[in-house]
């Protein structure tokens, strides 16, 4: 009984952040989409590319269920799951992390939550793992990232939110006036300390 409450529930959690991850996408121009938005090179269509191939991965090699996309080794990983090439589109990517999502979830169904697992690449003694643990890694990644996603779209355009439906309209003088007052107490409580 808990275990399929426990799998349906962090699946469900998985698929919301699929969904908003995906999101993060909507509306964006190419050069947007794949565009360097950190030092380290960080952008939106680059974290979509990822996630995918960290599912397809965990989902498939894990329990001897090989992704059906393509992916390079685990070891000659050189860190190109990272950004889209210019012969990569944004559709293409998208449609990929879709197929992926196919792959996974017939993983998550046909598997139950102690399923054993082996995780080459974690160190030992943890390479021997089962479902849950992977669902809760996983989890754990797509949501690390999404949220990387959100920050790097509110820096692109202000938009914010896990979906659509609940996104609000931007107010910038509110915007403005909430930033001067976060900004007022930074200096203050830094001069306090100097």
């Amino acid at each position: 009984m808990i275990d399929e409450f426990a799998k349906d529930n962090l699946h469900g959690r998985l698929r919301r952040d699929r969904k908003a991850l995906l999101w993060k996408l909507d509306g964006l121009s190419e050069y947007d989409a794949r565009r360097p938005l950190t030092a380290t090179g960080t952008n939106l269509l680059g974290l979509v590319k990822h996630v995918a191939s960290v599912e397809a991965r965990y989902f498939g090699e894990v329990f001897g269920r090989p992704s059906p996309e393509p992916l390079p080794r685990w070891q000659d990983s050189n860190g190109s799951d990272l950004w889209a090439t210019e012969d990569e589109t944004s559709d293409q990517i998208i449609e990929s992390y879709r197929r992926t999502w196919e792959h996974s979830d017939a993983t998550i169904n046909e598997l139950p939550l102690d399923a054993p697992g082996h995780v080459p690449w974690w160190p030992e003694p943890y390479t021997n793992t089962n479902l849950f643990a992977v669902m809760v890694h996983v989890l754990g990644e797509s949501i690390r990232h999404t949220g990387h996603a959100d920050i790097l779209r509110e820096g692109l355009d202000g938009r914010t939110g896990l979906r659509a439906e609940h996104e609000q309209r931007i107010d910038e003088e509110a915007r403005v006036a909430c930033c001067a007052k976060i900004e007022q107490a930074a200096r203050s409580a830094a001069s306090v300390k100097a």
